[in-house]
């Protein structure tokens, strides 16, 4: 038990500081060339600390099934799998405090709650989640 709370945690921190970054650095290629600051403040939810801490539960209950699996392959399910939960829990918010906090508006968008444009990026993440989660088992003592 102490393990998957460790991992919960682990990712839930990893997770919102990748968002934070990412949001930061998408803000300056956003106004790229005429950069009003190079402040690089990035932003997240606190909604998405549990969000992104499913991710150290998850990934090590699928990791043994699909491990045999070409890593190309296993990032393709990642992405799927991180845009299924990033739907579930952005309509699940909707429907318990009236709003997703992330309500994408732009690119190609499903109800506001995932954009499909983002899936290289999210398998991506998944990929490096699972080398994460593979570094943190192999190094966690109870």
């Amino acid at each position: 038990m102490k393990k998957h709370i460790f991992l919960l945690v682990a990712m839930g921190c990893i997770g919102i500081t990748t968002e934070i970054f990412f949001t930061a650095i998408c803000d300056i290629i956003a106004q790229w060339p005429d950069i009003d600051s190079w402040a690089l403040k990035g932003v997240s939810y606190i909604w998405m600390f549990p969000i992104y801490g499913i991710a150290g539960i998850a990934f090590p209950a699928i990791m043994p099934y699909i491990s045999r699996l070409p890593f190309i392959l296993r990032m393709c399910i990642y992405g799927i799998g991180i845009l299924v939960i990033e739907f579930i829990t952005g309509w699940l918010l909707d429907i318990f405090t009236g709003r997703c906090p992330w309500e994408y508006t732009s690119g190609w968008h499903l109800m506001g709650y995932i954009r499909f444009d983002y899936f290289p990026l999210w398998a991506l993440f998944g990929g490096l989640v699972e080398k994460i989660i593979t570094f943190l088992q192999g190094h966690y003592k109870d």
